[in-house]
Parts: C-alpha cells; sequence; structure tokens
C-alpha cells in the first residue's frame, strides 16, 4: 500500500486528532507494518485471504509512541480498545474470563521488524478463580483449564509483574518430582491446581499485590507491559545488534485464544515453507501435540517434525500444506508460520517472511527466479553482502581426525570453535578478554542474548528449528546446533556429559559444526569455504550441496554484475593480491599503497635517505630506490594489465621507516657501555629525535613529505612512468593513475603536479613513448572536501580517503578511540555503529556529496572513487551509489560483497544517480 493509501486508512478512523488507534483483523493489510507492526499486519492479510484466524485486533505503534514519549497512553484509546473487546465478544458469543463462558485472549508484541524473543507475550488472559472452573466445563477437560491458568499466572507474574521466572521454573520442578514425573504434560489436575496456589503466593511476596482476578485489568496491564517491553534491555541490545531503529515502537495484538493443550488431538507448531537452514523445499517444521506455542519455541519439551502431523492428523495437516503454498505464492519468499490446532480444527496465528541462513537466502532466491515468482532484480532484495561474508568463511576439514561426541539440529551453519561456557555473564567475560567461547545451554531465553552475540556459536540439548536459539542465531548469522539430546548439560555445575561418560568443563575447547549439527570435543581444523574456492576459480557450479551453493552464489553475483553501475576495485600493493583481487573481480586496484613497497629489505636504503645530510647523498639513495619501486610497478601494471591502477605517492610520516625510539634508544646505550661502534645508530636516533611529533598523523606526511623532501615524489613518479613506458613496449596495456595524498589546498596539488608532468614529459621524450597518465588527489581532509570545486582545478580523480576523514572529521585518533570508548558509545547509543565501519552519512558523508557535486561543477568529467574500509562495508557501498560515484576500492576479501552491493544498490536506488 502507498503512503497516502496508508495514511487514508489511519485518517478514517476516530481518536485524538482523528487518529485510530485500533484496527479489527478484517481492516488491515499486510503493507501497514509500520502502523499494525509486521505480526498485525500479518493477521490481517491472512484474514483477508479467507485463512483461519483467530478473530482478533491490533493496537497501533502510534498508541505505543505516544506512551512512551509521554508515559500515559492516548486519552481515546482505552474507549476504542472497548469498541473491539465488544465486537470481539459478539463474534466469540463469549465475554471476556465471564465465569460460565469465559472468552480468553493472548496479547502478543509486534514491531515492525521480526524481533523474537526479545518482547513480550501473555496468553490465556481472562482466566481467574471463578472463570477457571467455566472453562473447565466449556472443554470438558478440568486438567486443561487449571494447566491453562497456572501458565498465565506464570507469564503475567513474569511479564508483567516483573517477578523472576526462575521462581516459577523451580516450584513447577518440585511439582514434577512431587509426583515423580519428568514433563509437565504428566502432572494431573489437582497437581496443576496446587501449583495454582504456589504460583499467586509466588507473585504475592514478590510482587507485593495478589494476582489480579479482574479480566480487563490484567489485559490493560498486558498492553502496557507490551509498551513497556520495546524499551526493555534485551529488545535495546536486540535493536543495536540488528541495526533496528529505535522509535518505531511496537504495536500489539489482542487475539482470542484457541487452544493447543486440550490432549492428543490438539497442539501447536511452527512450519516453513522451505528448510531455513539449507533453502530446501520440503516439509520442514516442529510440532508439539498437546501443548502451547510458547512450549516449542522455549524448547522446554522436543517437539516431533512436522511431517509427524501427516499421521498424527492428516486432516489438518493436508489444509497445513495447502494454506503453505497459498502463503507463499502469495508472499514470494519463505513463509514462516505458527499454528495451532484445536481438537482437529487448525488455526492460523502468525505468518512472516521467514529469517534464514546465508547458503538458504541465496538458493530460495534462485529458486523464486526459477519459479517465475520473482524476477532478477527482487532476487537482488533477497540476499546481501553480510550474507556472502558469511558464506565466505571456513568451514570444519571433515578429513581431519575428530572425536564426535554428540549430534543435534543443523539449526544455522558455520564452524564454530571455543571453550565451552555455560551462561550468559560468564561467555560475555570471557569474550571481552579475548577468549572465543561457544555457550552451552539446556535451551535459551531472551535473556541469553548478551552471551549470544558474544559467543562463536551456540549448543542447546533441547529445542528444535524453530527454538529461541535457533531463530536468534539464524537472524545474527551465528552457528548453532539445537537438540542435542545425547548431551547432558548441568549449567549449575558448570559441565556438559558426553556420551561414554566424559564430562566437558567450563573452560574445555568444543567444535560445532552448524550444517551438520555434529558436536566435537576439542579444536577441529578448518578449510576454505567452497564460494571462497569458486571464486579463486578452484571450483565450478555442479551437482552436489556445495556445488549447488556455489551455483546459487555464482547466478546472485551474474544478477549483481548485471545490474550494477559502481565498479569495484581492489586495494592491493603488490602483484600477488592484485591477481587475487583480480580472480575475485576487481576491476582495477583502486588504492596501491608505496609506502608498503619501502619496507623489508629496503629499509636500509630508506634509512639512509632520511639521514642523508647533503643533497649528493639523498639523490644518491633515491637513485638507488629506483629501479626497485620501477619493478614493482612493472609487476603490478602487468597483473592488472588493461585495468586502471590509482598508486598513491608516499603517504605516512618518514618516522615509521626507523626503528622504535626504545630500542633504539636501548641499543645506543648498551653499545657506549661496552664502548662499541655505534656511530650509525647514533644518528638513526638522533633522527628519530629530530622527526618525533606529538600527532604525527597531522604532521609532515603526504604531499607535505612531496614537499618538503626534494627527489621524493618526483623519483615514484618516474618510476611510475617508466614502468608504464616498459609494458608498453612489451604490447601491454598500463592504467595508471597517480594519486596524491592529504591535499589541503589546490596550491599544494599543483605544485606536485607540475613537476609530475615534467618528469612524465622527461620519461616520454626518453622512451619515444605516449604515456596517459591520470593526476588527481585523496580527499581526507575536511578542508579538501570543503574546497573541492577549487581542487578539481588541478586534480582528474577524487579518490574518498574516509577512513582519514573520519579521523579528522570526528576528532577521532582510531588507534586510541576504539578501545577506549567506543564500546560505552555503541552501548549507550550514541552509535549505532562504529563510523569507522559503516559510513556516517549526516557528517562524513555529507562532506563526501558536497566534495563530489563542487568537483563535478569544475570538471563535469571528474572520475570519483572511494578507497577507505568503508568501501567494503555493504550499507556504505549504497550511500556511494547514491551519491553518484564512480567506483568503491575496497581489500581483495570484500570485492565479492562490494559487487553483490553495487547491485543491489541499483535496483534497490531511489534514481538518484549524480552524474
Amino acid at each position: 500500500m502507498s503512503e497516502n493509501k496508508e495514511s487514508q486508512v489511519v485518517e478514517q478512523g476516530t481518536g485524538v486528532e482523528g487518529v485510530k488507534f485500533v484496527y479489527d483483523f478484517t481492516e488491515g493489510n499486510k503493507d501497514l507494518k509500520d502502523l499494525l507492526g509486521g505480526k498485525g499486519a500479518n493477521l490481517a492479510e491472512m484474514t483477508n485471504l479467507g485463512l483461519p484466524v483467530p478473530p482478533g485486533f491490533t493496537i497501533t505503534t502510534e498508541a505505543c509512541k505516544t506512551y512512551l514519549d509521554s508515559g500515559e497512553e492516548p486519552a481515546a484509546l482505552r474507549d476504542e480498545v472497548s469498541a473491539h473487546l465488544d465486537a470481539l465478544e459478539a463474534k466469540m458469543g463469549k465475554k471476556l474470563g465471564q465465569a460460565d463462558n469465559p472468552l480468553l485472549v493472548s496479547v502478543r508484541s509486534g514491531a515492525k521488524f521480526s524481533m523474537p524473543g526479545m518482547m513480550d507475550t501473555v496468553l490465556n488472559i481472562g482466566l481467574s478463580d471463578k472463570s477457571v472452573q467455566g472453562l473447565a466445563e466449556q472443554a470438558g477437560d478440568d486438567r486443561f483449564a487449571w494447566d491453562s491458568y497456572r501458565r498465565l499466572i506464570q507469564m503475567f507474574g513474569k511479564t508483567v509483574l516483573g517477578v523472576d521466572g526462575d521462581l516459577f521454573e523451580e516450584a513447577l520442578e518440585k511439582a514434577k518430582e512431587a509426583k515423580k514425573v519428568t514433563v509437565d504434560t504428566e502432572l494431573e489436575a489437582a497437581d496443576l491446581k496446587k501449583l495454582v496456589t504456589t504460583f499467586k503466593k509466588i507473585v504475592k511476596k514478590e510482587a507485593g499485590r495478589d494476582f489480579p482476578q479482574d479480566p480487563r485489568e490484567q489485559m490493560d496491564l498486558a498492553i502496557r507491559a507490551v509498551f513497556d517491553s520495546w524499551n526493555g534491555d534485551r529488545a535495546k541490545l536486540y535493536r543495536r545488534q540488528e541495526r533496528i531503529p529505535h522509535d518505531l515502537g511496537t504495536a500489539v495484538n489482542v487475539c482470542s485464544m484457541v487452544f493447543g493443550n486440550l490432549g492428543p488431538d490438539s497442539g501447536t507448531g511452527v512450519a516453513f515453507t522451505r528448510d531455513p537452514a539449507s533453502g530446501h523445499q520440503g516439509v520442514y517444521g516442529d510440532y508439539l501435540q498437546n501443548a502451547q506455542g510458547e512450549d516449542v519455541v522455549a524448547g522446554i519439551r522436543n517437539t516431533v517434525p512436522l511431517a509427524e502431523l501427516e499421521r498424527i492428523d492428516k486432516k489438518s495437516y493436508d489444509q497445513l500444506m495447502q494454506i503453505m503454498e497459498t502463503l507463499e505464492n502469495h508472499y514470494k519468499d519463505l513463509c514462516d508460520i505458527e499454528f495451532t490446532i484445536e481438537r482437529g480444527q487448525l488455526w492460523m496465528l502468525q505468518t512472516r517472511v521467514g529469517k534464514r541462513t546465508a547458503g538458504a537466502a541465496f538458493r530460495i532466491a534462485t529458486q523464486l527466479v526459477d519459479q517465475g515468482l520473482i524476477d532478477e532484480a527482487e532476487a537482488l532484495t533477497r540476499v546481501n553482502g553480510a550474507q556472502l561474508a558469511q558464506l565466505m568463511f571456513p568451514r570444519f576439514d571433515e578429513s581431519a581426525k575428530v572425536q564426535q561426541v554428540g549430534r543435534g539440529i543443523a539449526a544455522s551453519p558455520g564452524a564454530a570453535v571455543g571453550k565451552a561456557v555455560f551462561d550468559s555473564y560468564t561467555a560475555v567475560k570471557w569474550s571481552r578478554s579475548g577468549e572465543k567461547v561457544i555457550l552451552i545451554r539446556r535451551e535459551t531465553n531472551p535473556d541469553d542474548l548478551d552471551g549470544m552475540i558474544a559467543a562463536e556459536g551456540i549448543l542447546t540439548s533441547r529445542g528444535g528449528k524453530t527454538s529461541h536459539a535457533a531463530v536468534v542465531a539464524r537472524g545474527m548469522g551465528k552457528t548453532c546446533v539445537c537438540g542435542a539430546e545425547e548431551l547432558e548439560v548441568d549449567t549449575k555445575r558448570r559441565r556438559m556429559t558426553v556420551p561414554g561418560g566424559h564430562v566437558v568443563e567450563e573452560g574445555d575447547v568444543v567444535s560445532i559444526d552448524g550444517s551438520s549439527g555434529k558436536v566435537y570435543l576439542g579444536e577441529v581444523p578448518v578449510v576454505p569455504s567452497p564460494v571462497v574456492e569458486y571464486f579463486e576459480g578452484r571450483m565450478h557450479p555442479g551437482a552436489d550441496d556445495a556445488d549447488e551453493l556455489v551455483e546459487a552464489v555464482h547466478r546472485m553475483m551474474a544478477f549483481a554484475d548485471r545490474k550494477r553501475r559502481l565498479r569495484v576495485r581492489a586495494n592491493a600493493d603488490n602483484a600477488e593480491d592484485a591477481l587475487r583481487a583480480r580472480r575475485f573481480g576487481a576491476q582495477g586496484i583502486g588504492l596501491c599503497r608505496t609506502e608498503h613497497m619501502f619496507l623489508g629489505d629496503r629499509r636500509e636504503l630508506v634509512e639512509r635517505l632520511i639521514l642523508a645530510d647533503t643533497e649528493a647523498e639523498r639523490e644518491e639513495s633515491l637513485k638507488e630506490l629506483l629501479p626497485l619501486q620501477k619493478k614493482d610497478f612493472v609487476q603490478l601494471f602487468e597483473s592488472m594489465d588493461g585495468l586502471p591502477v590509482t598508486v598513491r605517492l608516499l603517504d605516512p610520516p618518514l618516522h615509521e621507516f626507523l626503528p622504535d625510539i626504545t630500542e633504539l634508544s636501548v641499543r645506543v646505550a648498551l653499545a657506549e657501555s661496552r664502548q662499541e661502534p655505534h656511530e650509525n645508530e647514533l644518528r638513526l636516533l638522533q633522527a628519530v629525535h629530530r622527526l618525533h611529533e606529538q600527532n604525527p598523523m597531522l604532521g609532515l606526511r603526504g604531499v607535505r613529505l612531496g614537499l618538503v623532501i626534494p627527489g621524493l615524489f618526483t623519483m615514484q613518479v618516474r618510476a611510475i612512468a617508466e614502468a608504464a613506458a616498459e609494458r608498453k613496449a612489451a604490447k601491454g596495456d598500463p592504467r595508471a593513475e597517480i594519486m596524491i595524498p592529504l591535499v589541503g589546498t589546490v596550491q599544494e596539488l599543483e605544485l606536485v603536479r607540475d613537476e609530475a608532468d615534467q618528469v612524465i614529459a622527461e620519461v616520454e621524450a626518453a622512451t619515444g613513448t605516449r604515456l596517459k597518465l591520470s593526476i588527481g588527489t585523496m580527499i581526507e581532509l575536511p578542508r579538501a572536501a570543503l574546497t573541492a570545486g577549487q581542487i578539481a582545478e588541478a586534480a582528474e580523480f577524487f579518490s574518498f580517503g574516509t577512513n582519514d576523514l573520519t579521523q579528522t572529521v570526528w576528532g577521532f585518533s582510531r588507534d586510541d578511540v576504539e578501545a577506549s570508548f567506543f564500546t560505552a558509545y555503541l552501548e549507550k547509543g550514541i552509535f549505532g555503529v562504529s563510523p569507522f565501519e559503516t559510513i556516517d552519512k549526516d557528517g562524513v558523508g555529507s562532506l563526501v556529496a558536497a566534495a563530489a557535486k563542487a568537483g563535478r561543477a569544475t570538471r563535469p568529467d571528474l572520475k570519483l572513487g572511494v578507497c577507505g574500509e568503508h568501501g567494503g562495508d555493504p550499507e556504505s557501498v549504497h550511500f556511494f551509489h547514491e551519491v553518484g560515484l564512480d567506483y568503491v576500492s575496497c581489500s581483495p576479501f570484500r570485492i565479492p560483497v562490494a559487487r553483490l552491493e553495487a547491485g543491489r544498490a541499483a535496483v534497490t536506488s531511489k534514481g538518484s544517480d549524480h552524474r
């Protein structure tokens, strides 16, 4: 639905200033996610499709935002809720919580973006000491009624009244021990009635009030609790992790209850229209007889595969299969479905576009293209660079000698190795100390989110592909193995017992394979991913499972390359890196850092250059460096023949090429004490002191070196020009570009350019070769960005050095601030993500956009690129497309990610080209 249509829907209701805060399921649709949240919008859509959805209504995100802003619910909200509740009661022929024929409802959160388990849900609202008897008579089942009541008190106590959930769990465990049973379904009505009394006592003691018997009070408090849960710690942490905006708010869905805990002909489950782990088509999901929905996702009881439902209840199974096909064709994507069967009647409780692993995302996108459900452009929106990066991670070496100790459900792929930890706090603490950890639990819950983020992987002994651990891990791209039943996890004693009696203590190393579900003792070696082997040219699309994934990646990359406007270059300093980059799809080199060529066995020559006392000594050092530099460039131009190679002249301060001052001082002191010759070391130490700067990154470096050290830049330009001439003589096609770093004013660039033009002319005359060498500059200082129009008069291209531009705009020293206070800034929400990881669009980005516009106003054919780390960041690539850059440049390994995101940017762009 368009924005205009959405606003029309809002305006036709009543309430504060004409805004409608409550919608019946019959009124909304899937395009109203901003207003109704994902769950509410999709419940409305399923209702519109004529699917069996229990009646209900949705309180909008606008109501939540009003409440969070003011601390009070909108004045009109209570009356609107009352009107919709009256209509629901009339439709169902029951009254909320009445004694003889009670209507019960669930109150569930539902934000625009799926946040599994992060916010609150309360089931069975409307039950009380009086209505529980009516429910028992209505259902003809005392046990069911008292089981539902104890669930309400437990969920309400924890979620709404803030009671420690472990107190209820401990009481439930004691009840099972007293009855000598292992699962709660074996407790009888009398046992559950006692448990209700115990639970109410816990509420009274811990919350300082009785469990509310008024059903409307239960519902109102639950609605408020869902609103409050938007700003709960775990929800905020999840939003930071997933980069979900904090100002969206959550909708609240009030839905008439249907019951899966009415006996063996009832149950609840979660289904996927395709396997969310692999992407393969088939029957995937979990089913649990005689249970409510929370039992499945909590992983408290082990489920049976969805295919078992055909044997248990074929009528419901066949109907579910038909509905799943309807939903997948309607949404044109993998659908994640929650359902309940109440005494043979199937009810749909939720659907959403399902979270999936990286491999599944690529497979499903290509499958849907082949089925004609989506086109190539839409397929590109279904995958992303972060997923591709995951697929390039190493995997376990299956040929290695390993000790397998268990196998669970392959919930989220990857090869994770780390020390075993058994609680979230330890996982966070150890990971902050640099340890790699595997979080091991019986089952996870939302309170484990900190530890799940910190861990390399997650292992649980309970739960399936739809458990909390599995769903959250897939969303984060974290390796996960669930439901490894043969492993006995004892979180209190911090140990895990594996078959055969071996005990894994906290701190022991384990390895888990999220692709096979296998669990190993010790560290298992890893081998390259088949996707990396494909990019390296060592693997080609084929028929087996690994090659099937490669085929899907290959096709998506081909889609992206056909769609993208941005070209992708590599940051590479030698022929080896350049050749790898070319295999990965690089269309040139966007940054060759020449300082890396000055190290190693050439360090002595550089030291002599720095220590030169006379012009003759300096000229001699430069003369010796020239052929070495030329050889570097010949190899580089050969490896990138026919493609542009941007060579940055020397950038770092000269002191970086000298020994460490402390180490050198010790050497001089020892030599003096031993009366050994140390003239050279003493000269080096004097040079280190002479070149010492309080802040060298803002000192004598870049273009300033070229202007202060005579002959330095001209030697490099000559080496580039002679190398290009040699390659042309060998029938090659060198396309060199000379980049002047750290320019802050056009005069600096003009002076260096004049010298460079003169050297190039000399080489052309000496070799009889016409050279087409373009000269440009890095834009990495705010002043350069602000005066880009002037600088473009002397530059044929700009390359934005966003690493230094970020440092100078923010006043950050990257080497210091990331370790000192970035963690606090991220936790406090000052940053959603580090500005060194994803470009700061408002600050640094605005300078990039302004400089690009001003530069092209002066020189319309000005070539624009970026060569900072942001060139390989998915979100930043989209920004660079929007502001009209010509290319991004990044490390060789990130080239496929940049290519994919450039294609995605082209199909999702709002149309601004800036060219």
